[in-house]
C-alpha cells in the first residue's frame, strides 16, 4: 500500500477549559508563545481544479506534486516554479514537495528500489538525482523536501465499519498474514537497515546543509516487533530508533516528516505519552511537518479514526505544538474512507479534516 492511495466543534472557551484541566508545561507557558503553525494539505495532484479546491476550504500551504516529464527522478526549476506560480494565484504556498520515489511504497512493486535495497551503482545515481532535485528546490523557493525509507510499506490488516458509512484502516499484528515471507529485499536486520540509511544520509543531508533544504522523513508505518515483520527490522518504527536517525548527519535541516498517527501506532499508551513525544522533537526542532491525524487503539493493534474521536486528545496535542514553537504545517493523512465509494477522493473527509484543524488553530491563537 502507497501512502498517497491510502471538533466535534471546538472553540476558544473549549480550549481554555483543558488548559485549565492540564498545566503548561515546566519550560514555557503554551498561552505565551505565538501560533505559528499553519493549515497545510499534501493531497495531488497540483493542478487548477484542486488548487480551487484547497482554496475553498483555506488551506494556503501545501505539499506539493510537480509534473516531471520524462523517466527523471527529479523536477527542473522550471516545472517547480510552474506549480508555485499556479498555487500562487489561489494564494496558495508550496511549502515542501514530495520526490517521484522514496515514498511509502512496497519494495517489491517499487520502480526505484535501489537505495532502499542498497543496490549499486544504481542507488548512487538515484541519489544524484535526489541532490539535484535539492538544488533545483532552492532555486525555486521551496524549502523542504519530504521522503520515506520504506521496504514494507504502510501495513495494514483490512478495513472497520466507523460512524455513519465511514470505513476505519486497521492494523492488527496478531491476525497478520503477509503473501510471502520474504520480500525482494530479503533479510533486513538493524545493522543492514541501519547502514542503507546512513549511506544515504551521509551523500544527501551535506547537499541540503548547502542548500538550505529541510529533509522530512517520515517513519516507517506502523513499527513492527524486534524480530522484524516479512524479514525486515523496521528501525524507523520505534521513537529510540527516530532519536538515533536525527543524530546522524546531525544538522538543521535534517529532521522528520512527524507523523503523529505513526507516531502514535508506536506506542503502548498514545492517549498519555504522544506529549512527550512531540515535546522531544519539537524542542530539538527536528519537527518539519507534521501529518494531524488520530488513532483508536495503540502499538500492533489499532484503527485510523476522525481527529475528533480517537484516544489523542487534539485540543491537548496543538498546545504542545505551539508550546513547542512549531511553525509548519499540520495537515490531514489517513482520512477515513466512505463506503461504496460515496466520496471519491476522500474530498469530504479531508475538508472535514481541513475545518477541524484550522479552528483549533484559530482557537488556541486565541489563548491569552
Amino acid at each position: 500500500m502507497n501512502r498517497r492511495e491510502f471538533l466535534a466543534s471546538t472553540g476558544a472557551a473549549g480550549i481554555a477549559a483543558a488548559t485549565a484541566a492540564s498545566p503548561a508545561s515546566a519550560n514555557a507557558s503554551p498561552a505565551s508563545q505565538p501560533v505559528l503553525m499553519k493549515l497545510g494539505d499534501q493531497t495531488e495532484p497540483t493542478n487548477e481544479t484542486h488548487l480551487k479546491y484547497l482554496a475553498r476550504y483555506s488551506v494556503r500551504n501545501i505539499c506539493g506534486y510537480p509534473q516531471i516529464d520524462g523517466d527523471r527522478l527529479y523536477a527542473t526549476v522550471d516545472e517547480l516554479k510552474r506549480i508555485v506560480d499556479m498555487a500562487g494565484k489561489y494564494g496558495i504556498s508550496i511549502d515542501c514537495i514530495a520526490p517521484p520515489f522514496l515514498a511509502s511504497s512496497y519494495i517489491d512493486t517499487e520502480k526505484h528500489p535501489a537505495i532502499m535495497l542498497a543496490e549499486s551503482p544504481e542507488r548512487d545515481r538515484d541519489i544524484e538525482q535526489l541532490q539535484t532535485l535539492i538544488r533545483n528546490c532552492a532555486q525555486a523557493g521551496i524549502p523542504s523536501i519530504k521522503y520515506n525509507m520504506s521496504i514494507l510499506g504502510v501495513l495494514r490488516t483490512g478495513r472497520v465499519p466507523g460512524r455513519g458509512d465511514a470505513l476505519y484502516h486497521q492494523w492488527k499484528l496478531s491476525e497478520a498474514h503477509p503473501k510471502t515471507p520474504l520480500t525482494r529485499a530479503g533479510v533486513v536486520n538493524a545493522d543492514a537497515f541501519w547502514e542503507r540509511i546512513t549511506y544515504f544520509l551521509d551523500r544527501v543531508i551535506p547537499v541540503a546543509n548547502e542548500c538550505k533544504i529541510r529533509m522530512a522523513c517520515h517513519p516507517q508505518d506502523p513499527g513492527v516487533p524486534p524480530e522484524g515483520y516479512q524479514g525486515v527490522n523496521r528501525v524507523l518504527g520505534t521513537i529510540d530508533g527516530l532519536k538515533k536517525f536525527i543524530t546522524i548527519q546531525e544538522s538543521p535541516w535534517h529532521g522528520l516528516n512527524f507523523c503523529q498517527g505513526t507516531i502514535s501506532e508506536d506506542l503502548d499508551d498514545p492517549g498519555t505519552q504522544i506529549f512527550d513525544v512531540i515535546r522531544y522533537f519539537g524542542n530539538r526542532k527536528k519537527i518539519f511537518n507534521v501529518h494531524f491525524r488520530n488513532i483508536r487503539g495503540h502499538r500492533d493493534d489499532f484503527i485510523e479514526v476522525f481527529p475528533d474521536e480517537g484516544d489523542v486528545d487534539f485540543v491537548k496535542a496543538i498546545r504542545v505544538y505551539k508550546e513547542i514553537g512549531y511553525p509548519y504545517m499540520l495537515m490531514p493523512d489517513h482520512v477515513p474512507l466512505a463506503a461504496d465509494n460515496a466520496d471519491p477522493g476522500s474530498l469530504q473527509s479531508f475538508a472535514f479534516c481541513y475545518g477541524y484543524i484550522r479552528a483549533l488553530i484559530q482557537a488556541v491563537s486565541e489563548e491569552a
